[in-house]
């Protein structure tokens, strides 16, 4: 009897036993599908976590790249606005040079331009008052007329003759041809050179006959002649002074002159 007590309650005992080694196992398969899970999660989160660094590598790569291109760009914008202040430099620098050009040749113009008008001025007719009438002459004549009346007046006939002759053969057609031609005579006359004064003074009475001066002609003319010994032809030029100027003082001269000569 008390073995077959026995044996039920060691077969409960059993199943008691059991039924905890039963409740283990069943715990640890548990926690085994917990630790797998949460390697799982784990690894998910890992999984995550590297998308998100090769993401966030990926983008701080990309960013990097970008700093650099900037960088690069910031880089060659540097150089070009140097390169820019250099050129601004050279076109300063050569405005300043095309400046002194432009003024040294706006002096050399101005220079050009005066020296120009010297020899324009001197090209240019003058007004000269001329034997009581006013006419143009060019410069360069008046001068060596004036030259020449100079040394007449100065007494140095030799002279005065060859500047008159050399006035005559450069400007045969100078507005001072008649004047020339007179004051030849007389330097002729002064020295003594009586026969080519007459032949001056008539080339000038032959050639301007309403001259004011070609009453003065025929007297100088009638001189030279009684100078030549020959009063024939100097009473015979004072009398066509008289016919043909007689209101003339050469002509009142003459008359003086013409009692004198035998």
């Amino acid at each position: 009897m008390a073995g077959r007590i026995v044996a039920p309650v060691l077969l409960a005992i059993g199943l008691l036993g059991g039924g905890a080694a039963h409740a283990g196992l069943f715990d640890d398969e548990e926690a085994r599908k917990a630790i797998v899970d949460l390697r799982q999660s784990l690894a998910k989160v890992e999984e995550q976590n590297a998308q998100r660094a090769a993401e966030s590598a990926a983008a701080n790569a990309a960013l990097l790249e970008q700093i650099t291109a900037l960088r690069r760009s910031l880089l060659d914008l540097n150089n070009q606005l140097e390169t820019m202040r250099a050129d601004i430099a050279k076109l300063r620098g050569s405005d300043e040079q095309l400046a002194r050009d432009v003024a040294e040749l706006q002096r050399r113009q101005g220079d050009v331009s005066q020296t120009l008008d010297e020899r324009l001025r001197r090209l240019e007719p003058v007004k000269v008052s001329l034997d009581g009438r006013e006419v143009l002459v060019d410069p360069e004549q008046k001068r060596q007329y004036d030259e020449a009346i100079a040394t007449l007046r100065g007494g140095d006939f030799d002279k005065s003759v060859a500047a008159l002759g050399a006035f005559q053969r450069r400007f045969p057609g100078s507005p001072y041809a008649d004047s020339v031609r007179f004051w030849l005579g007389n330097a002729l006359y002064g020295k003594r050179d009586y026969k080519e004064a007459i032949t001056a003074f008539r080339g000038f009475v032959s050639a301007s006959p309403d001259h004011p001066r070609a009453p003065e002609a025929l007297l100088a003319l009638a001189n030279s002649q009684a100078e030549m010994k020959d009063p024939r032809g100097a009473r015979k030029t004072i009398e066509d002074l008289l016919k043909a100027y007689p209101q003339s003082e050469a002509a009142q001269a003459g008359k003086e002159r013409l009692a004198s000569l035998k």
